[in-house]
């Protein structure tokens, strides 16, 4: 039988895992767009000061949206309609706007301009500082593809088809191009080119100035992938299973990679060690040789991974359908750590895309909650599933410790 005491020191204990913990400061740096910088390399290069803390900050609704970070600040939507912007120290919230529709798209912050989309069809423009609304723009259809913003230029894939270059300063349009399917890719801007992927199955290389057409290529099903951009060459997953190598110049395919289904998660590029990080729906994550198409390694996490990679250090870190996030060795491939919020029971998907600030990792679920974890000390602030699971537990001891006590009764 369980005695009142354990009871109470069952619940202290709980009440201490709930406490936000801090550590001492580390070099960090600001993710102001998609995949950190126009390339989508996914890596940071620049370092800052930051004193992190762990926690978690709960939206009530499913976080599709990969986040970005400027000044401590990490902003996001959710599929509520809301865009928040959330203090890193401590997991508050700075200010929260609210558009009229679901945002997958992640934001893009230049020169202290907050810009998103959403399926409400518009695209807005924001003051980082407090959530003022600068200017919208509305197009044709849904807003999923996340922003890159360039040279005075805000460039995105609208549901109607479109790809779009607008004015940063006023929201006119300065061109637009038209494909045949609903372009939910995030664009890549490198040396005045554009590239971006259609639910065509094509894979577009535009004038980033003008929108004239410079190349095509066809792959075999959608392009959902955004592409990452490295030396000359142009990397990006496709719904027919493949990630493709194609000649930034030209379009030529270099090679050709079948991760088993399709890749809808995004190429992550460590161009230091030529390496290609990418997940599939068929749970593979691999590492592949920028040059090569050779796999270096894999491993298997039984799930669909729609997230696409971030690097931190000698880490890759990336989210999972299971409801895990790892993070890996990027060299051995050596699992480091899952972190599992959903204790097995209360699992939720993982979609969106981790964001790395110095030592800390941020990244939102289907859970509703957007979680700031310590990869380092592989610290996390509590998660309610634990509660809840504390409470089955209790109410089952309760339930059993009833039918024994029935059953004593009968006899």
């Amino acid at each position: 039988m369980i005695g009142k005491k354990n009871f109470v020191i069952g619940f202290i204990l709980m009440g201490f895992l709930a406490l936000p913990l801090s550590f001492a400061p580390v070099a960090a740096a600001d993710w102001p767009v998609f995949q950190q910088n126009l390339n989508h390399t996914g890596f940071i290069t620049q370092p800052a000061d930051f004193t992190p803390s762990i926690w978690n900050f709960n939206v009530g609704a499913a976080i599709n949206s990969s986040a970005a970070i400027l000044d401590e600040t990490i902003f996001f939507g959710s599929t509520n309609g809301n865009i928040y912007a959330v203090d890193l120290e401590n997991g508050s919230e700075v200010w929260t706007y609210k558009t009229g529709g679901v945002i997958d798209s992640a934001p893009s912050i230049v020169n202290r301009t907050l810009y998103i989309g959403s399926m409400n069809d518009y695209l807005y423009s924001l003051n980082p500082s407090t959530g003022g609304v600068l200017w919208n723009y509305k197009t044709g259809g849904s807003i999923e593809s996340s922003t890159t913003v360039d040279s005075g230029m805000v460039y995105f894939g609208s549901d109607d088809g479109n790809i779009y270059a607008i004015n940063t300063t006023n929201g006119t349009l300065a061109w637009n191009y038209k494909t045949g399917g609903a372009v939910k890719s995030s664009p890549a801007v490198n040396n005045g080119t554009l590239y971006v992927g259609s639910n065509d199955g094509n894979v577009y290389a535009l004038n980033s100035t003008t929108g004239s057409l410079m190349w095509d290529y066809t792959t075999g099903d959608k392009v959902v992938s955004s592409p990452a951009v490295n030396n000359g060459t142009v990397y990006i997953g496709s719904d027919d299973g493949n990630v493709y190598a194609l000649n930034a110049t030209t379009g030529s395919m270099i090679w050709e990679y079948y991760m088993g289904s399709q890749v809808e998660s995004s190429p992550t590029i460590d161009g230091n060690y030529y390496n290609l990080y990418v997940g599939s729906d068929s749970g593979q994550f691999s590492c592949l040789d920028t040059r090569t198409g050779e796999n270096k390694w894999s491993i298997q996490t039984g799930a669909a991974i729609k997230s696409t990679a971030a690097i931190s250090g000698n880490r890759t870190v990336f989210g999972c359908n299971n409801g895990n996030v790892y993070i890996l060795n990027k060299y051995s491939s050596q699992i480091e750590w899952a972190f599992d919020p959903g204790y097995y029971l209360f699992n939720a998907p993982f979609s969106a895309s981790p964001v790395a600030y110095g030592n800390m990792t941020y990244i939102g679920g289907n859970d509703g909650y957007l979680y700031a974890l310590n990869i380092d000390k592989q610290n996390s602030a509590t998660s309610i599933s634990l509660y809840y699971e504390a409470v089955i537990a209790v109410l089952i001891i309760v339930g059993l410790i009833a039918l024994r006590r029935i059953r004593n009764n009968r006899k």
